[in-house]
């Protein structure tokens, strides 16, 4: 009898061990395996969450096939000790083992708000704007001048919360006045500004910053990205440039940018004056002249005088030979490398084409018939 009994033991036992071998794997395999989540998701994991709450978000939302397994998961490879606070962005079918990568391994947000200091040509502004998971777009909220001393509600919830990402974005052609002085005000920002960077010694680009952020330090941190830049395109260089050094190069990048928006011209616009420096002719550009007025501190706001084109500045380039003294802005990476390896063409003169771009010319019979055609567009618009 207890031989039997025994038996039927050790049967029972061997078919709960199949049975629970067989749980393991299904659970194994519905972990990883791709998950019900049909739309992404942006997930906010709250400072001190623990792995229970953070399950049960998840499948409030739909994105875990089981809370429980989902925790079983982590707590079986050491994960659920691991999670960090921030907003992660979810994609539609992530596995459960993928969510649980997304919540545990660091690193900068990826979705949620942002807080942009967004420093153009013409004007600087602070703006809130949220992503969107379902279309990985950002919704603007908030958008308020620089020069804001009272901020409203919607923007300072967003910008104390902890898991807020900030992020300041430098157009090309901005002066290094225009980012020195939005550094040196914005309110996320800390400590002192220092010193005025030289003029296009500062890389146009986006940067993300923690709250707090150390003013000087960033600057030169755009500097070092600036000059490290120049200095592997200027190994890159073609030869027989009519310039001998990269502060040269960087100078006639600034004018490239100032002179065209139009990415598809800038290799053009640098060969223009590639030409006249080797012709030789002045190089006879407004954008100089203009920065011989404002020194890069705002823009001018009108026409230039006929007294400004003939006035003698180191930056008239109607009245001096070859390049002004110093970049009249921080060109970025695409000027830079027009000029440094510019289109090979015989155009030596250029004028708006009404458009927004230009029309080039090899003579000056052509170009005087361009710049006829700009007027009557000119004369035109008025008219309207």
């Amino acid at each position: 009898m207890w031989k039997h009994v025994a038996a039927n033991a050790l049967t029972l036992l061997i078919v709960a061990f199949v049975l629970l071998a067989g749980l393991v794997a299904m659970g194994q395999r519905m972990f990883v395996s791709e998950g019900p989540l049909e739309q992404a998701i942006c997930l906010r994991v709250e400072q001190g969450a623990n792995l229970r709450g953070v399950a049960s978000s998840l499948d409030e939302q739909g994105a875990v096939t089981s809370p429980m397994l989902f925790r079983v998961g982590a707590q079986y490879d050491g994960r659920d000790s691991r999670l960090r606070f921030g907003s992660y962005l979810v994609p539609a079918g992530a596995s459960m083992d993928e969510i649980l990568d997304i919540v545990t391994r660091g690193g900068a947000s990826t979705c949620g708000t942002e807080v942009v200091l967004r420093i153009g040509v013409t004007a600087v502004n602070y703006e809130v704007r949220e992503l969107d998971p379902q279309t990985n777009r950002f919704i603007e909220t908030v958008d308020l001048p620089l020069e804001t001393t009272e901020f409203p509600a919607e923007y300072t919830q967003v910008a104390n919360q902890a898991d807020t990402r900030f992020r300041v974005v430098v157009a090309e052609g901005a002066t290094s006045w225009q980012i020195w002085n939005a550094v040196s005000n914005a309110e996320f920002l800390s400590g002192e500004a220092g010193e005025l960077p030289p003029e296009g010694h500062l890389a146009p680009d986006g940067y993300e910053l923690r709250r707090g952020a150390d003013r000087a330090a960033f600057l030169a941190e755009m500097q070092s990205r600036q000059e490290t830049f120049l200095a592997t395109a200027w190994e890159n260089r073609v030869e027989g440039l009519p310039f001998d050094t990269p502060e040269e190069a960087l100078t006639l990048a600034s004018i490239v940018e100032k002179e065209t928006g139009v990415a598809d011209e800038r290799g053009v616009v640098a060969g223009v004056f590639i030409n006249r420096l080797r012709a030789p002719m002045r190089l006879q550009t407004d954008p100089t002249v203009i920065y011989g007025i404002t020194l890069g501190q705002g823009t001018l706001g009108r026409g230039l005088r006929r007294s400004e084109l003939d006035r003698e500045t180191p930056y008239n380039t109607y009245r001096i030979d070859g390049l002004p003294p110093t970049p009249i802005a921080n060109p970025g990476r695409a000027a830079i490398e027009a000029v440094l390896n510019p289109d090979e063409t015989d155009y030596l003169y250029f004028v708006a084409d009404g458009t927004g771009g230009h029309v080039f010319a090899s003579t000056l019979a052509e170009h005087n018939s361009n710049v006829a055609r700009w007027r009557e567009i000119e004369a035109q618009r008025g008219d309207n």
